[in-house]
């Protein structure tokens, strides 16, 4: 089925999923460190706040396409509250979800990974040195 053709909300569902095993590789390849630590600093990175500023650091790289992806995905109209987020973060964060599934589902994998890389390294997550070790994912 063609990656278009699923709900936006479909869409961050796979993305929420394959965006958690992004950060967790990122983290794992980032350097040793003890699990619950990287637990810890990971589930800081999956937040709806943090996907939030991610995108928002992001948005200008999107093509037209990805973009109207990313808009479906904020826009839809989810049967859910967000429980530690403002709704703006949250919905936000669907957007992302829903273009990481988007780019998941269309297996355009390097673009993907590319993206959150780029998300990550202007948050201050990963400087472009460790990023570039750290493609295995």
């Amino acid at each position: 089925m063609d990656a278009g053709a699923y709900s936006p909300l479909v869409l961050a569902y796979v993305g929420d999923a394959v965006y958690e095993i992004i950060i967790r590789t990122k983290m794992i390849n980032h350097g040793s460190l003890q699990v619950n630590k990287l637990h810890k600093r990971s589930s800081e990175l999956v937040k709806a706040g943090s996907q939030a500023r991610l995108i928002k650091l992001i948005e200008e790289m999107l093509t037209e396409e990805e973009h109207a992806v990313y808009k479906r995905g904020r826009n839809a109209k989810s049967g859910t509250s967000a429980k530690n987020a403002s709704i703006i973060d949250y919905r936000t964060a669907t957007g992302l979800e829903a273009l990481v599934g988007w780019l998941f589902l269309r297996e355009d994998y390097d673009r993907m990974v590319y993206l959150v890389s780029r998300g990550l390294e202007k948050m201050g997550v990963f400087s472009e040195h460790e990023e570039e070790n750290s493609h295995e994912i």
